[in-house]
Formats: C-alpha cells, structure tokens, sequence
C-alpha cells in the first residue's frame, strides 16, 4: 500500500494496489466538521483519484468518532467559512467532486453523519454502517438550506413522510434504523466497518473495470428519470454499449488473423 499519511493533512489518502483508495477525513478534534480547508483537501483527494486510472473503487470515512458533522460553524461564525463574506472565493463542492468519480464510492460511516456529512454520505453508492453511527438533517434548526442533494436524496431512500419528520424536526436516525429503512446496506461492528468495506472494494474489483463504470451511469442516470424514460435509456446505452463491444471483438478477431498472416 502506498500512503499519504500525514497527521497533519485534513485528508488521509492510502492506495491499494488491488485498485481501490480509502479517504479518511481527518479532523477528529472537530469531529471532521467541513472547513474551507477540508472542503477543498477533500475534492482535490477525489479529483486526483478520478484522474488515476489505477483506482476503480473508493471507502471514504473518517478520523475518531465522526464520520463528518456538516460545516464548521465556527468558522462560518468567524465570517470565514463557506456562508461567510469576508471571501468572495467559493470553497470547493466536495460532494460534485464525489460525483466526479466514474467508480463505486462506499461510505464507511463510522460515526455521526450531520447535515453535510449526512450529504455526504448520501453522495455515496453503498453505505456500510458501525452501531455508533447516526445521520441528522439539521438545516432547519441552523437555518442554512440544503444545496448538496439532502433535501431530494433522503425522501427518494426512506419516503417522504420519514424524510419529512426528520428534515422538520433535526433528530437522530440510528444505525439500526437507517438499516431497517434501506439508508444503509447493513450494520456492522466497529472493528469490521473498514475490513468488511475493504473486502466490499475488493469484490466490486472483481468484476470487468468497464461494466462497474457503465453500470454506475445507467444506475445513476436512470434513477433520476421517471420510470418508463429509465428502462428507454437502458436499453439505448445497452445498443451502443453492446454494439462497442462486438465491433471491438471483431477488430481483435481481424487483428488475430492478420498476425497469424504475418507469421505464415
């Protein structure tokens, strides 16, 4: 493994050479709360990553007791966060960044998931779960509203009414109960929340490296489309898909009998 393992970095960035990386966020003093720092650390990890035709596969969790509580406050308080003024540069969208990479992203959610890290988390693909985590949708009691996909995303996973009462109301979702819910894949004991994600990596790597991206786009793409528009859209991208492969196929049949040619 290779590692970028500064304590110092907000994001620890180590990469398997099975093809998958683990970003770590890595300010468990705040409990990984999103700084402009942070924010920007964390979408440069993701686009490097993106660019690394060596990493299919993403496990994104964090430092100490939280998986991310949301923006800094503080700094936001200071006027130098992401809502204040005394900056007219914008922080970087880190969950745009997470839906920059073409691969399966799992969120090891070893903690607290709060507002933005609630958004985060929702950005990714799988969601393994330790018994200490929990999710929270405060916007309403901090008055900053949703811009990162919460407000659509949440009530299209647990349904509308469920969603309603926790965005209204700002209270805990437990692990067990986003489990029950279908919020996350599944709960498992703290210890085995990063080997059970690392062996989850590890399967999806076992599949053929085109299909995980083509299959993440139709799943993608689809889901945000009504029904009938979502099966018309499989089957096109299947034409055009299928129709690359079989020409592909064709042209290193033709290239086998050219060399077999060469070689007579």
């Amino acid at each position: 493994m290779s590692d970028e393992l500064s304590p110092e970095a907000l994001v620890l960035t180590e990469r398997d050479p099975s093809g998958y990386a683990v970003l770590t966020l890595n300010r468990p003093q705040a409990m990984n709360a999103l700084s402009r720092g942070l924010m920007t650390a964390l979408s440069d990890a993701l686009d490097a990553l993106a660019a690394d035709p060596a990493v299919r596969v993403i496990i994104l969790t964090g430092a100490g007791r939280a998986f991310c509580a949301g923006l800094d406050l503080k700094e936001i308080g200071a006027g130098d966060g992401s809502l204040g003024t005394r900056s007219a540069e914008r922080p970087r969208d880190p969950v745009q960044a997470l839906m920059r990479f073409d691969g399966p992203i799992i969120g090891a959610i070893n903690g607290a998931a709060v507002t933005g890290g609630f958004e985060l988390a929702l950005a990714c693909d799988v969601l393994l779960a330790s018994p200490q985590a929990r999710f929270a949708d405060t916007h309403a009691r901090i008055g900053v509203a949703p811009g990162w996909g919460l407000s659509q995303k949440l009530s299209r996973v647990i349904g509308p009414y469920r969603a309603r009462e926790y965005s209204f109301t700002g209270n805990w979702i437990s692990a067990e109960q986003a489990a029950a819910w279908g919020l996350v894949n599944r709960v498992v004991p703290a210890d085995a929340l990063l080997p059970q994600a690392r062996a989850l990596a590890a399967d999806m790597l076992g599949t053929l490296p085109h299909m995980l991206r083509h299959y993440k786009a139709i799943i993608e793409d689809g889901y945000a489309l009504a029904y009938g528009e979502g099966l018309l859209l499989e089957r096109q991208r299947a034409k055009a898909f299928n129709s690359e492969i079989e020409a592909s196929a064709i042209e290193q049949r033709r290239e086998a009998v050219r060399e077999r040619n060469r070689s007579q």
